[in-house]
C-alpha cells in the first residue's frame, strides 16, 4: 500500500482590485486551484489592510491603480505593518514609474493583466515562498532601466563592488539574474536543480546585502556582469 502523500498548505489570498467585473471573476478562478483559499476580495487599499488585519493572510494579489489607497502605498503599509505577507501586483500598467514604485514598495512579482490563471498562481506560490516573479515584458523594461542608469555618467554607487568570498557559481548565479532569467531558467543554463539555484541565490544576496531580484539586476549591471 502507498504511503500518503503530504498534503500541500493552502495559501490564503485577498484579491484586490477596484473594478468588480475583474476582482470577483478572478476570486473566483483562483478559488479553483487546489491550494488557494481566496479569503478576501478588496475594492481598494483600506479593504486590503482590513483584510490583512483580520487574517490571517499569506498573499495580496494587488491592482495599482484603486482609488482611496492605491497599490503602492498599500504595499509599502503591508510591508510596514505586516511584512510576513507576501504582495503580487497584478495590473494593466507596465510603465517604469509603476514597475520601480511596487517593487521599491516591497511587491516581490509583478504581472500583467495578460498573464493567465497559471502564471498568477505560479506567482502567487512563489511569492509565498520568499521568491520573486517577474512578467517577461516587466523584465525587460527592468533591465532597459537599470541599464540606461548604468550606461548614464554618474558617481561610483557606494556598495557597488562584490564580496570577494562570492564564489564562481554565485557570480554565475547574479550574472544570469541580471539578464533576466527566473529561477527556472538559470537551473537550465547551469544544469542544475531549482533547489540548488535557490540555495546559491540565498547564499549570494546575503553574503553581497542584495534584498531582492530587482535590486540583484542592478548590481549585476553595476559590476559589469550583464
Amino acid at each position: 500500500m502507498s504511503e500518503p502523500t503530504e498534503e500541500r498548505r493552502r495559501l490564503r489570498v485577498v484579491v484586490a482590485d477596484d473594478q468588480a467585473a475583474v476582482r470577483e471573476p478572478l476570486a473566483a478562478v483562483l478559488g479553483l486551484a487546489e491550494d488557494i483559499d481566496v479569503v478576501a476580495a478588496a475594492a481598494d487599499g483600506t479593504e486590503v489592510l482590513a483584510a490583512v488585519a483580520a487574517g490571517p493572510v499569506d498573499v495580496v494579489l494587488m491592482d495599482l491603480r484603486m482609488p482611496v489607497m492605491d497599490g503602492i502605498e498599500t504595499t509599502r503599509r503591508l510591508g510596514e505593518q505586516y511584512p510576513q505577507v507576501a504582495v503580487v501586483v497584478l495590473t494593466t500598467f507596465a510603465d517604469d514609474d509603476s514597475i520601480l514604485g511596487a517593487l521599491g514598495a516591497g511587491a516581490r512579482g509583478y504581472l500583467t493583466k495578460n498573464a493567465g490563471r497559471k502564471d498568477i498562481t505560479r506567482a502567487i506560490r512563489a511569492a509565498a515562498a520568499g521568491q520573486s516573479v517577474l512578467d517577461r515584458e516587466v523584465q525587460d523594461r527592468l533591465l532597459a532601466t537599470v541599464r540606461n542608469t548604468a550606461a548614464a555618467p554618474q558617481a561610483p554607487v557606494p556598495g557597488s563592488a562584490l564580496p570577494e568570498d562570492l564564489t564562481r557559481r554565485e557570480r554565475e548565479v547574479l550574472a544570469l539574474i541580471g539578464q533576466g532569467l527566473p529561477n527556472r531558467g538559470i537551473a537550465e543554463k547551469l544544469f542544475v536543480s531549482e533547489a540548488t539555484v535557490k540555495t546559491h541565490i540565498n547564499n549570494l544576496f546575503a553574503k553581497a546585502g542584495i534584498p531582492d531580484r530587482a535590486a540583484a539586476v542592478r548590481r549585476a549591471i553595476e559590476a559589469g556582469l550583464a
